[in-house]
């Protein structure tokens, strides 16, 4: 079962944020931990709900980048410098982009087009969530662990979504937190999001599949617990097949790969015209799935 709404999932994890963009809490006996980081206009949701669930930002003692994607790691800089002692935990590639001044550049564009675009952009005016060089961290890699007493966060790397993606498992709870590189629930569907290397996202997909899930933590639209949570990696994978054999038709009855980015867009704004991304930043990242397989036929 798919649920959208902010509050607790079960003892010790919580969903935060807003229906396009969600978060999640993890309490172990020592340390809480905040999984993934949402969009930069969602912070004072955020504050409210964790007021409302009777916690405040000086227990959040760690904090994990699921990939440093401007829609994933948005309130981080702002927990992080309210919370100085919060150890911030990202793969080696991530660090590495968010040390890059182009990069910051971008996601601080990225989270002010986006919050214009809801209707939140006196949200960053009011909070400091801008990415500056003040973050840092520590770095995590595949089979590491973050013990949180009780519950331990294993790691994952899955790049495909993006080259710095990794996946977060909890065994003790059944809890898979893949963020994008997982698909994107939307509706009764799931939209693949091989943004950067759309092979390399349907490997990490098979890396996944044998898990055993209870629930499944997106970062967009919520959470899914049951059946529906101990399918999705497998039925994210028929979709990702499915979407690649749709973009292999259709580049090549172009074969122009614009004409089959402006198609596969046209198809994508007719399906959800309210998209929350700028469709600006939608068609970049169709332009960067179609390049690359059309690289690959």
């Amino acid at each position: 079962m798919k649920n959208e709404k902010p509050g607790l999932i079960e003892p010790g994890l919580w969903c935060l944020g807003c229906r396009e963009s969600t978060l999640y809490l993890l309490e172990g006996s020592h340390d809480f931990i905040l999984i993934s980081g949402g969009t930069s206009y969602i912070l004072p949701d955020v504050l409210d709900q964790l007021e409302s669930f009777g916690l405040d930002i000086s227990q959040i003692t760690k904090s994990l980048i699921l990939h440093a994607h401007f829609d994933h790691i948005g309130i981080i800089p702002y927990f992080k410098r309210k919370n100085p002692d919060m150890t911030v935990y990202a793969l080696k590639r991530g660090w590495e982009i968010l040390k890059m001044d182009k990069a910051i550049s971008t996601i601080n564009n990225f989270s002010t087009m986006t919050a214009e675009r809801m209707g939140f952009a006196q949200r960053l005016r009011d909070y400091d969530c801008e990415w500056r060089h003040d973050v840092q961290g520590e770095t995590v890699k595949e089979s590491d662990k973050i013990d949180l007493g009780g519950r331990t966060v294993e790691i994952y790397e899955t790049p495909g979504h993006s080259s710095c993606s990794l996946t977060a498992y909890v065994p003790e709870i059944k809890a898979l937190f893949p963020s994008d590189g997982g698909g994107i629930p939307f509706g009764h569907e799931i939209s693949p999001a091989g943004n950067s290397n759309f092979t390399a996202y349907q490997q990490s997909l098979m890396k996944l599949a044998d898990l055993e899930v209870r629930t499944l933590c997106a970062d967009h639209f919520g959470y899914i617990t049951g059946d529906e949570a101990a399918t999705y990696i497998r039925r994210s994978i028929q979709s990702a097949d499915d979407y690649r054999r749709l973009v292999e038709e259709i580049y090549q009855e172009e074969r122009d790969q614009e004409k089959t980015v402006d198609r596969l867009m046209q198809m994508a704004m007719e399906k959800n015209p309210d998209h929350f991304l700028p469709r600006e930043i939608m068609t970049g990242v169709t332009r960067q799935v179609v390049k690359h397989i059309a690289a690959q036929m």
